[in-house]
């Protein structure tokens, strides 16, 4: 995944700390969904540390690269799990266990819970094994 970012400050190890815009599914390209968006839609930005081989400054815009598979897997495990086992839940506890409809609705509701937790506890888990690396590639003209 490729991003333009704008550098807030160095750290003593040499790494950069930069301010990315959030991307939403429509990609803010409003031009080819008809304009609106862009007064509607306020993108917020989070910060990340990055690799800096180009030794970037503070206030230079530049191009930040990360790896795809592991922002997939990320949106997988936060958006695809927990209605995976709501569904799972649901139907275990109506299909095979033959329980009412409101105790399979119960039921998924503790597997969606149980989803929520598993991609708490891998979000901690990638934010202190640093899982999703990001590096500077190109610094932009017109800093």
């Amino acid at each position: 995944m490729i991003q333009t970012a704008k550098v807030t400050r160095i750290l003593e190890d040499g790494r950069a700390e930069v301010a990315v815009r959030r991307q939403s599914a429509c990609g803010h390209d409003c031009s080819q969904c008809g304009g609106g968006c862009a007064e509607l839609m306020v993108s917020p930005t989070v910060s990340v540390l990055a690799d800096n081989p180009l030794q970037a400054m503070p206030g230079d815009n530049v191009r930040v690269e990360s790896s795809t598979s592991g922002v997939l897997g990320a949106a997988i495990l936060v958006y695809l799990v927990p209605f995976a086992l709501f569904f799972l839940g649901y139907f275990l506890a109506t299909g095979l266990a033959d329980l009412s409809d409101g105790m399979g609705a119960a039921c998924g509701g503790l597997g969606f819970v149980l989803g929520v937790l598993l991609a708490v506890l891998a979000d901690r888990r990638l934010r202190k094994n640093r899982g999703i690396s990001f590096r500077i590639t190109a610094i932009e003209p017109g800093a």
